[in-house]
Formats: C-alpha cells, structure tokens, sequence
C-alpha cells in the first residue's frame, strides 16, 4: 500500500494542467497585488521571495528531478544578488521573460529525458530500491547521475508494480509512462496566447507558494477539484474509472449513485467514448471532467463488456442521468462497540465540511443521537486522525457538542485584529467520557477542536506524540458553501490570512497538539507536518480567554450580549488530570507486551516500511485497539471515583 500511494503521488505530479486560465500580464499583476494585500506577512516582493519564486518554478516544471542538470539551470537555482535585483524591477514591471527563458530550458529538457529512457530501457535496474534514495534529492551534476536517479526511480516502479494483485506490472507501468508521455506533450503543444498562459499559470503558483505552505493558486479544473474535496460531493454518475490504455476501466460503482441505480453498467465495463468523443489515449482526470457535468443532465457512455463465458467483447451505449453525490464515506464514520452496561461510541471525522443539506456537526450529531436512542453511551472515541481540517465554522460547532458556551478558537489576521469563535450551545450535546485520537496528519480544523477540547480539559487527545502542526487559516476567493459556485475562467486562489488560537491562547503552528498520552502510529516518528513543508509561518501565541471578557465585540452591543451569553460558560475541567498517570501505565504495559506491535515499532524506527509485521499493524489497526482499550479505562476509573465519593 505504502509503495502504491507513492506512486500515485508520483504519477499525480506528471498529470497535466489540461484547460489554460485565462491569464494575461496584466491580470497576473494584479492577482499578486490582491494576494499581497491579504497575505499575513508580506505585502511586497523582495529577494528572499524572488529566490523562493525561481525555485518554485524550476521544481513546477520538473518536481521529480529528473530532466534539468544542475549546469543548465545554476543561474536560477542559486541566484546572484545581481541577478535576484534584475528579476525584482521585471516583476515590478510585468515583464516575465526570463521564466519564459527557463520554460524554453524545460522544453529542451524533455527532448534530453527521452533518450535518457531510451537508453536505460534495457539497463538492469538497482536491486532493493528505497524511497529515501530519491528523497530530497539536489538537482543532478552530470548525466550519469541523471541516469542513476532514473534507474532509482523505475526500480521503485517496478517494485510498486509488483505488490499490485490486481492488475499485470506491465499495465501499470505502461500508465506511468503514459501519464509522462500526456505531461511532456501538454508542456509541449501550446502555442501563441495558451503557451503564454500556460507560463503564467506557472508562475502564478510559484509566486503564492513563496509566501508559504499554504497560499496557493488553482487552475479552473483545479478549483473545481478543490471544492469536491471541501464539499465532500460532486455532480457525476459515481463510477470510480482506471485508466487501462484500451480504455477507462470501472473499478468501483458508489452505492445510491446513478450509475448503481441505472444497472446499466457494470465492474470491468471499459469506456471507449462519452458523448461520442473517443477517449482512449485521453489522461484520466480529461475524462472525468467529460462525465461530470450539470445535474439532471444526461451522459453517453460506450462501453466495452466482456460477454459471458467468452473472451469476446460488445459494445454498448448507456445513457445515465447525472445527480449530485454526496460522498458520506468520506465525510465521518460511526459504530459502537458493548462495554459493560452500555456502549463505546466511535466517531470517525474525515473532515469538516458544509453544504445547503449537511454539515459535519449535524452528521456527527445524528451519529451519536441514533447511538444513544438504542444504547448506553459510556465513552465517545472520536477519532480525527488523517483529517486535514476543512471549514473553520465546522470546527467550532462540532467542538459545542461536547461543551457549554465559550470561546472555542481565536484568529488573528493581517491586521492585527484577534476575533473569537464561539460555541452558542447552551448545554452540550454530550458530556461524558470523552477522548480525542489524533496522528501526524490531523491537522487545521482537527487541531482546533483537539486542542479546544484539551484546553479546557473536557477530552483527553491520545495517539501520535503530535498533529500536524498547521495553526494557519487562508481564504479562498471561491466560497465552498455558496449554491452552484461558479469557477472564474481566470483561476482562483486561497491565501494565508493568520493564524489561529484555542481558549487557552496557544496556536498550533509548527508544534501541533501534544498527546496527553502517546500511542505511536506508523506516521508517529516520520518526517510528516508542518515543519517540514516549506516555508512555513513561526508559532505565536495570544493571551488565554477562558473568562471571556467579548472585548472583540463592538462596545454599543457588550451589553446586551454579555446579558445572553455570559452565564453557563464552559469551565475548565480537572477531572481526567488525576487519573492521566494510572491510564498512561496501563496503556504501556499493554503495548509492552504486545510483541506485533513492538516489532512494528522496531520495522518503522529502522524504516523497513516493506516488513510484513507492518500490514498487520495497520490492518488491524492497533493504534485504534490501544485507544479503545485507554478509554475502556478512563470510563472505569472515573466510575469507580464516583462510587468512592457516594460511598464517602
């Protein structure tokens, strides 16, 4: 899994751009004048940004390394002072030449890369490749290093191929060198005004890129991708397609979509053309974007089945209507599990999201309710990891289900000003036993509730030593809960606005939130979150508001709020401090003589991601047992306090 996730990644970086924005010099200026004007920190170009930008752009062009010598791009890669002083009066001034000259580098580039392939065709490849062989690596000296990094490569490939049961290693293979193929060309063929596009678009994301991690620019297909990832919905027939060269493979039909409730089509199905445009030799994400379209319209499929009993195909065209779909599996996940009298509830939030019907709050609401309607909720384990945030509203209303009234995150914007985000619920919808499990990759909105919960003390966060450490907030021209968002031709872009704080004032940027008690994960001691992107914004911190003073509303209507609000706020609990030690040795005395996951342990600390131990590790979720197993005892411990204080 670990090695076929990286080469998905690894194909994704060579999938082209496809639809040009509509981008000229003059819009391109003034879209980095907005971007400045709203950008936290800088508001003007400089050399440290003009270096970044040049960076920025050479690995856009060629993010794996593999087509630039060192040689060919020095004057770029290390800029002079001279040289960064020239490029800041042209940008100044709108002129863009020189990343045109850097573009007519790359162009020559992949004329260089496809005889390198031809050459190392039939070359014996390196035996036992790992990923940290093309790691971080500098840009190649010389030609045989280049070839060296190729043959790297194409072993990972190879390798990654190999643990793919469902499908032959040289299909997958040739996809990769498909998508190379699809990319080269796309930076190939555009001529005139959509070659001069094209390069904006460029540098258009190496510009917002520089300013840090997460101020970036979208291309219109991008955006539209964007929002189906915020929203958590899109409007197609809800087939999941594999390119397999001959045509796009149906691997997964989504229940309740169109495309099940048509039974017109089937698993294996090849689509040979929508709409009566051929496909095959089209990139995959082409394809999907002819599939999609407006709800209630119809789409035409020709297909390629294979006929019964026979090595025989027909061909056929199916008509399915389109509907939007909601992508539930993907939004959060509940079950229980008995424990003495009543249940463990288990809520799995992948995301905070928000649309005209659904909300990640109302969903994780509905969740426990339909729970709690037939059972004895004891404890809730709501698990965050892998959750990369989303909606900043999101965060605060499923923080209030657990909480009275209060001040559940802070942002401070690029003025300066401090805002308070809070939760209106009178009483919580829940208050029990109550534990928080994170990893490495719960980040933003995950960390706002995390730690809002942690401050003030209603939960205790279990799991990885830490969460990812993204303590920004951005926003984005596109709104992803407005109906029918409609995409702007020329792109669209979201920008780091500040940073955000929980109650207690701390935000966390760079240092995430810390583990009240540790129970390592595959990602706990990996080079994941926010330190090791680049150029990330330093931590800060605001004075703690757990008495909220509503010194960030307007004085005329103090009064009369304070007269609503100020009563029933969330105190600060001390109710678990006591009991973190005996649950932190219990916990480690479990693991101790859990010989899995120990040697798990022993496999990642020595990077030996391939060990078998580690798909039993994370088949059977250990981490996810562990954290059952820490509240199973957080519920007893305080059951039995309570019945030493009834029995006092």
């Amino acid at each position: 899994m670990r090695f076929f996730t990286l080469f998905l990644l690894l194909i994704s970086a060579f999938l082209p751009s496809q639809e040009q924005p509509l981008l000229n010099n003059f819009v391109l200026k003034n879209k980095m004048a907005e971007i400045f004007s709203a950008h936290v920190r800088y508001k003007e170009l400089s050399p440290v940004l003009i270096e970044r930008i040049l960076n920025n752009f050479l690995e856009e062009l060629d993010p794996t390394k593999t087509y630039f010598l060192e040689s060919e791009i020095t004057l770029w890669a290390h800029p002079s002072e001279s040289t960064k002083q020239e490029l800041l009066k042209d940008l100044k001034e709108g002129d863009y030449k020189v990343f045109h000259l850097i573009f007519d580098k790359m162009l020559a580039a992949i004329k260089k890369h496809r005889q390198l392939m031809q050459e190392i065709s039939g070359l014996s490849l390196p035996q036992d490749p790992k990923l940290e062989d093309i790691n971080d690596l500098p840009w190649a000296k010389s030609r045989n290093e280049l070839i060296d990094r190729l043959l790297k490569i194409k072993a990972l490939q190879v390798k990654a191929a190999g643990k793919l049961s469902d499908e032959p290693k040289e299909l997958f293979l040739k996809r990769i060198e498909k998508y190379r193929r699809i990319r080269e060309e796309d930076l190939i063929q555009p001529q005139g005004e959509e070659h001069n596009r094209l390069i904006l678009s460029y540098i258009l994301k190496s510009f917002c890129q520089a300013l840090d991690a997460h101020t970036n620019y979208f291309t219109p297909q991008e955006a539209r991708q964007f929002m189906i990832q915020v929203q958590e919905k899109l409007i197609g027939i809800g087939a999941m397609l594999r390119d397999a060269l001959d045509g796009f493979e149906i691997m997964r039909i989504l229940d309740n979509s169109p495309a099940q409730k048509s039974q017109k089509i089937k698993l294996k199905d090849k689509i040979i053309a929508i709409n009566g445009r051929p496909v095959i030799g089209m990139d995959l994400p082409d394809v999907v974007e002819l599939i999609r379209g407006q709800a209630n319209t119809k789409v035409v499929l020709t297909i390629l089945r294979l006929k019964e009993n026979s090595k025989e195909t027909e061909k056929l065209n199916v008509t399915i209507v389109r509907e939007e779909i909601i992508l539930d599996e993907s939004r959060v996940e509940s079950s229980f599990e008995p424990f003495g009298d009543g249940v463990i509830a288990y809520i799995h939030l992948f995301s905070f999201y928000q649309d005209q019907k659904h909300s990640s709050a109302q969903d994780v609401k509905k969740a426990l309710a339909k729970i709690q309607k037939e059972h004895k909720i004891k404890g809730v384990l709501l698990d965050l990891r892998g959750n990369a945030g989303g909606l900043l509203p999101q965060a605060v209303a499923v923080s209030g289900i657990f909480i009275n009234k209060g001040i559940v995150a802070s942002i401070k914007d690029n003025t300066g000003r401090i805002q308070h985000l809070r939760s209106l619920e009178n009483t919580p919808f829940y208050d029990g036993p109550l534990v928080v499990l994170i990893n490495r990759t719960s980040a933003s909105a995950a960390e706002i509730v995390a730690q809002s919960l942690q401050d003030y003390g209603r939960a205790l966060v279990i799991g990885d030593e830490r969460s990812f450490g993204k303590g920004s907030f951005q926003t984005f021209t596109l709104d992803p809960s407005a109906p029918n968002g409609q995409i702007n031709p020329e792109g669209e872009y979201k920008v780091t606005r500040g940073l955000y704080y929980t109650v207690s004032g701390k935000s966390p940027q760079l240092k995430g939130v810390p583990a009240d008690l540790v129970i390592p994960g595959l990602l706990n001691d990996q080079k994941v979150g926010e330190e090791s992107v680049k150029y990330p914004l330093e931590n800060d911190s605001i004075p703690a508001h757990f008495d909220d003073d509503l010194s960030d509303i307007m004085p005329p209507y103090r009064k009369k709020i304070e007269q609503l609000y100020k009563h029933n706020l969330q105190k600060r609990i001390t109710a678990y401090t006591s009991l973190l030690e005996p649950l932190k040795e219990n916990s480690k005395e479990r693991l101790l003589k859990n010989k899995t996951y120990q040697n798990a342990l022993k496999e990642i600390k020595n990077k030996n991601f391939d060990a078998p131990v580690l798909e039993v590790f994370a088949g059977g979720d250990l981490q996810l047992t562990e954290a059952y197993n820490v509240l199973k005892d957080l519920v007893y411990f305080l059951e039995l306090s309570q019945c030493r204080a009834a029995g006092d």
